[in-house]
């Protein structure tokens, strides 16, 4: 690859980083989930590029052929000069975030969506993100600061943000739909509470969710636990809820 090229690519990775029409995948998982769910991917730079197509021959044949035609080689050098993390499959990729519209993903009346106020932790947003695609969830919406097309709530989704809606919307946002928040004071969880068009709101492990949503929300359910278990991490809060709507039947 000419010196140009090499820099060009590295510059358009680092700038990626801050633009809010772009999502960046590391490592091959990522990359995996991201073509299979329809991806529109602008570039695929791989310092092992023998190793990846060893990946896509052993886990992934489906995307296996794309993935190659994609991926364009560099040195390991340049691959560091990217930016974030080093990721052990030695890939990373830019794709097209898709586009977000709250009032359309939850157009799905059938499975309930997931609402996350304010979450803090990157890597937990993620694991949510992979759990809610598992269930074939209707969205994962977020409020606060937080971008949970972060590369780091990516890589913690296995790529799966392009499986299903993931966006953010304001806090005061309005829903069409039962609002199930769940909080520490709240009824005993049953899965005849959880009705298919609902949303799951959550809260940060710290704070929980605001006295705001609380209000309004149509119903408050706890996840029983051991005496003296102060709380679940966000995630396995998530997935203890979804699943328990998904295997009523």
């Amino acid at each position: 690859m000419e010196a140009v090229e090499r820099d060009r690519l590295v510059a358009r990775f680092r700038d990626a980083r801050s633009d809010d029409a772009l999502a960046i995948l590391e490592g091959f998982h990522a990359l995996k989930h991201a073509l299979r769910f329809g991806a529109e991917i602008e570039a695929v730079l791989s310092s092992d590029a023998d190793g990846l197509d060893e990946l896509a021959r052993d886990l992934a044949p489906d995307v296996g052929q794309r993935l190659g035609e994609l991926t364009t080689p560099i040195a390991d050098e340049t691959y560091r000069q990217l930016g974030g993390y080093a990721h052990h499959t030695r890939v990373a990729a830019l794709a097209r975030r898709p586009a977000f519209d709250a009032e359309r993903a939850l157009a799905r009346r059938d499975v309930p969506a997931v609402l996350l106020e304010d979450p803090r932790h990157l890597g937990n947003l993620g694991a949510v993100v992979r759990v809610s695609a598992a269930v074939d969830a209707a969205a994962v919406l977020t409020t606060g600061e937080q971008d949970p097309w972060d590369p780091v709530a990516i890589r913690g989704a296995g790529g799966l943000h392009f499986a299903l809606p993931v966006g953010r919307v304001d806090p005061g946002t309005r829903f069409d739909r039962p609002v199930v928040a769940f909080d520490p004071d709240g009824d005993d969880l049953t899965s005849d509470r959880l009705p298919d068009d609902a949303i799951f709101a959550f809260g940060s492990e710290r704070h929980g969710l605001s006295d705001e949503l609380l209000v309004r929300a149509d119903a408050r359910l706890r996840i029983p636990m051991r005496a003296g278990v102060s709380s679940l991490n966000l995630a396995t809060s998530v997935s203890a809820v979804l699943f328990a709507w998904r295997l009523r039947s």
